[in-house]
């Protein structure tokens, strides 16, 4: 690989990072409230089964992919390709998935930022400070625009380091103090009252609703968003893979603790609710639907933790910086996707790439704030519901269908020789050609 793209030092390294980019705000707070909302165990059980059967053979996809084009998303996929019209297809998925993740970023920092207001809060309240307290807890212009901006500009700093001294560097730092923050929490939000009640309810299935077809497409769409699929990101990661790593195992490694931090973050959330729920807090409507599904951490978490007393501010501050660092490990590689193909496309310096790009992420994300009404859902609902799907199967369909079996299958040895005779080989490529697209298209038609 050439020293100039550089790539992952470690598997650790790259684990991290991959998982990083996975674990983001769709497992600590996506996961949780689709899991409330679909029956709570039985949404669990089927999401495990989906994110292992489905989601993890699309993402071996885009990493096969990155690590054969060894470049940018764009590059990769046409290196796949033979024939001009699938270069031009190739270019339309390449590129595609890095206007998607721009995109996403756009929104995720504004989510993000709010996250970086609500850690502060806790500190202002124990320094006396009411004005500030007032500033950051309301939603206002000057709020949104002054934290976005933060989360963005702390975003270019860790991209511009590079691979190694950027990415690789901050995900070992960001991923366990993630997690240590996680489990802290959760120990003690299972010493409260009302939290044995909320783990029945995450961990006894209903199977009843197991084949409930809105159980099954938000299961699925939930395993491929929180995997970062259809984003190019995982096609950029997989570009900065060594040849002589197994390339099998380190999508298992990623997909596992993926699903695992989303599986740990419901022991979190869904008892947190009916913590908050035994403390008078109103969690569900009559119907039994959750109420303030989109807004879950900003307004049912909240007033569980002012009922906590002064533990609550601690309580409080501790969540919402384990927040903060969930969307800053997945902001990193959404904005690596559009750096990479800005500096191997233009030859660009990467400090110049970033802080360019980093820019016109940034005036995206202010003109959404300035049209909230009308631009915030409508880029959730466009690079979420319709693009990462789209794009997803789009990649499986190049991998599944354009790619000579033969190479696919030599890129795949590389790291890992006995691939061949393996179960692994057996199934993938049969789930890549027919099962991954329709099982994704599927989610593209429920979305529309």
């Amino acid at each position: 690989m050439s020293s100039v793209r550089g790539e992952f030092s470690s598997r650790f390294g790259f684990i991290m990072a991959a998982a990083g980019s996975a674990v983001g705000l769709g497992n600590i707070w996506g996961f949780p409230t689709q899991t409330a909302s679909n029956g709570g165990a039985a949404f669990v059980l089927v999401y495990l089964i989906l994110a292992f059967c489905l989601a993890y053979p699309a993402l071996m996809a885009e990493l096969v992919i990155g690590r054969y084009g060894q470049a940018n998303a764009v590059s990769s996929l046409q290196k796949l390709s033979e024939k001009p019209t699938h270069k031009r297809f190739a270019f339309f998925v390449g590129f595609g998935g890095i206007v998607c993740a721009g995109l996403i970023l756009s929104f995720y920092a504004i989510v993000a930022g709010w996250m970086f207001s609500a850690t502060i809060e806790p500190i202002t309240k124990l320094a006396g400070m009411p004005d500030m307290t007032h500033w950051l807890s309301t939603q206002s212009l000057g709020r949104d625009l002054f934290f976005t901006s933060i989360f963005i500009i702390l975003t270019i700093a860790i991209i511009s380091k590079g691979v190694e001294n950027g990415i690789e560097k901050w995900s070992k730092r960001l991923m366990p103090a993630l997690l240590s923050i996680l489990f802290l929490l959760i120990v003690y939000v299972l010493t409260q009252d009302g939290a044995s009640e909320g783990l029945k309810a995450y961990l006894i299935p209903d199977f009843s609703s197991l084949l409930n077809p809105d159980l099954l497409v938000s299961a699925l769409g939930q395993a491929f968003f929180s995997l970062s699929l259809g984003t190019s990101v995982m096609i950029i990661y997989g570009s900065y893979i060594s040849k002589k790593e197994n390339l099998v195992s380190l999508g298992a490694y990623v997909t596992l603790i993926d699903v695992l931090i989303a599986f740990v973050a419901g022991l979190l959330i869904i008892p947190a609710m009916y913590v908050a729920q035994a403390q008078g807090v109103e969690i569900f409507a009559a119907d039994g639907s959750l109420l303030s599904e989109d807004t879950l951490v900003f307004q049912v978490l909240p007033a569980l933790f002012n009922g906590m007393g002064e533990v609550g501010l601690f309580v409080g501050f501790a969540f919402f910086a384990l927040m903060s660092i969930a969307a800053l490990t997945s902001s990193i590689s959404m904005l690596e996707a559009p750096v990479s193909y800005a500096v191997e496309k233009f030859a660009l310096r990467r400090i110049q790439a970033t802080w360019i790009i980093g820019a016109l992420i940034t005036l995206v994300s202010f003109t959404i704030i300035f049209n909230f009404n009308a631009l915030f859902g409508l880029v959730i609902s466009l690079t979420t519901q319709f693009g990462q799907p789209l794009l997803g199967m789009l990649c499986c369909i190049f991998v599944g269908w354009l790619w000579n079996r033969g190479t696919l299958l030599k890129e795949i040895e590389s790291g890992s020789p006995d691939i061949a005779a393996t179960w692994f080989w057996k199934i993938w490529p049969w789930y890549i050609k027919f099962v991954c697209p329709i099982a994704i298209a599927l989610v593209f038609i429920h979305s529309l």
